[in-house]
Parts: C-alpha cells; sequence; structure tokens
C-alpha cells in the first residue's frame, strides 16, 4: 500500500510504501463497531445524582392525621410526589467503563487504519518542524496538501509550537500516535501521519508497544 508523502510545506514530495500487515488488510467492520462502542460508553462519567426520600431535609412526622380531615393519606413531606421531595427511581453515580479485549482493539485499529488507505484518505508527511507557533505556516501547509474536509494530524511526539499552529485552523485537529483511537480515525475524512507516528504503529502491531 503506497500513500503521497508531504514535505513540510504540504506539497507531494512521493510515495511512502506502508506495510500491508497494517494497512492493508480486508476490514472488520464488526470490530469497529463493537470499540466504537466500547469507547463511547466510556465517555459517560456516571456523576449524575439524586436525593431519595431519605436523603432530603425535612421532617418524618407524619403530618396530619390518618383520617378525618377529608384530605388523602400521608406519611410524610419527603414523599416522592410531594413538592421538595425525594426522587424516586433517580440517577445515582455509577461507573459505566467497560472493557475491550487486546483482540477486538488491534483488530479495529488495523482495520480502520486499511479502511482509511483504501479511501485515499491516509497520507504522510516526512517530518513538521515549527521554530515557533506560525498559524499562517500551518495554514499554508494545510492548503498545499489540497485535502478537503475534517483533517486529522497525527503526531510522533509532543511539539506545543505545532499543537499551537495548528488550533486555529478550522476542520483540523492534532494528536499524539500513542492517544489516537478508532473513533477519531473514523470520526474524520483525512489523516495525515508524522513519518515517525507511522513507524511507532509498526512497532506497536509487529513487535513491541506504541
Amino acid at each position: 500500500m503506497k500513500v503521497n508523502l508531504f514535505d513540510t510545506k504540504g506539497n507531494i514530495a512521493g510515495e511512502l510504501t506502508l506495510n500491508d500487515a497494517i494497512f492493508g488488510v480486508d476490514p472488520n467492520f464488526e470490530t469497529i463497531k463493537q470499540y466504537i462502542y466500547v469507547y463511547l460508553t466510556n465517555q459517560r462519567q456516571g456523576t449524575s445524582s439524586t436525593k431519595t426520600r431519605g436523603e432530603v431535609q425535612g421532617s418524618a412526622a407524619k403530618p396530619w392525621a390518618q383520617k378525618g380531615t377529608g384530605r388523602a393519606r400521608a406519611g410524610e413531606k419527603r414523599n416522592p410526589i410531594w413538592r421538595h421531595g425525594g426522587i424516586a427511581h433517580g440517577p445515582k453515580p455509577k461507573d459505566w467503563r467497560i472493557k475491550v479485549s487486546r483482540s477486538v482493539r488491534d483488530s479495529a485499529f488495523i482495520s480502520a487504519l486499511s479502511l482509511l488507505a483504501q479511501k485515499s484518505a491516509l497520507s504522510a508527511v516526512e517530518k513538521l518542524n515549527f521554530e515557533k507557533p506560525e498559524t499562517k505556516v500551518a495554514n499554508v501547509f494545510v492548503k498545499n496538501t489540497g485535502l478537503k474536509g475534517k483533517t486529522l494530524l497525527v503526531l510522533g511526539s509532543h511539539d506545543k509550537n505545532i499543537v499551537k499552529s495548528f488550533s486555529n485552523i478550522k476542520d483540523v485537529e492534532t494528536t499524539l500516535a500513542n492517544n489516537l483511537n478508532v473513533y477519531d480515525l473514523m470520526n474524520t475524512k483525512n489523516v495525515i501521519f508524522e513519518k515517525s507516528a507511522l513507524e511507532s504503529f509498526e512497532k506497536k502491531f509487529l513487535g513491541g508497544e506504541l
């Protein structure tokens, strides 16, 4: 599998050959779907909380006699059907996190990367180098690539100058290779990898860790 290789100005400098074991497999859409379901579920904070009738303020004394008043029976002011009463069956803090096996995770990553490569939505850049934050230079790079729509730039290592340079450009986001996930890959139209980021993925999936 070959993809375009851009230079630091966004012009095509040649082609880069990718490992077919990672970027040239038949996508497994089921593992992609499973990974994204787990990812979105794990984004739930689970911090919603309501007070039950035993937690709200108010007297627990019976407000009036059971019979003889002509009014409906009432046990206490904290009854859920009363104003300022407790909440019946309301949400409580809960950990929504679920796990996905490593084999499913790896299969989803490789499938997503291969799918992007097949759609010609994946490209690479030799190395980005910004001595200081320069949005104007970053904008020239994006314009010269000719890529349209939401674009994800994957860096091999953190560089605050690069991140700041692209932060003000519409439809362009940056992330690190070790922070990348399948949801990010599927939620963008184009992905540009620094060459070092691609090499780190090869080490991760073909031996070693990212």
